[in-house]
């Protein structure tokens, strides 16, 4: 809320928003910086969504001892004035959400509709996206 206050806010982003991927410059053509790299907390799973291009990724909070697995996101900060714009191009099933991080901080970050990932493939036990497309 500080960060909103000082008219900057945080976005998590965990797939085609990642550095050097394809949207990234829907962050980096509005202002936004790179703060961090870590995880999310063990409560998520990763899925490969159809259709494309761009490939995306879809992340689902499921309830502990479901087979969740921490993965790989990145914290970028924008301006609050640009993120009306940056939703607007999200596209279903995709939006924003509150994501726990692995040091239980939430932040805004993408998630997932589950009514999406009908036709999708689990890949959590990837740990994330790069690691993903760098299977295959």
């Amino acid at each position: 809320q500080d960060k909103l206050l000082a008219g900057r806010i945080r976005v998590a982003v965990c797939g085609a928003h990642l550095a050097g991927l394809p949207l990234n410059h829907q962050l980096t053509d509005r202002g936004a910086h790179l703060l961090a790299r870590t995880a999310s907390s063990a409560d998520y799973k990763l899925y490969a969504l159809p259709g494309g291009p761009p490939q995306r990724p879809g992340m689902l909070r499921v309830a502990s001892g479901q087979g969740g697995s921490a993965i790989e996101v990145e914290v970028w900060e924008l301006p609050a004035s640009e993120l009306g714009s940056f939703v607007a191009g999200i596209a279903a099933p995709l939006g924003l959400g509150k994501l726990e991080l692995a040091d239980g901080r939430r932040e805004t970050g993408f998630i997932c509709e589950p009514c999406g990932l009908e036709g999708a493939r689990d890949i959590s036990h990837f740990g994330g996206w790069r690691q993903y497309l760098a299977s295959h």
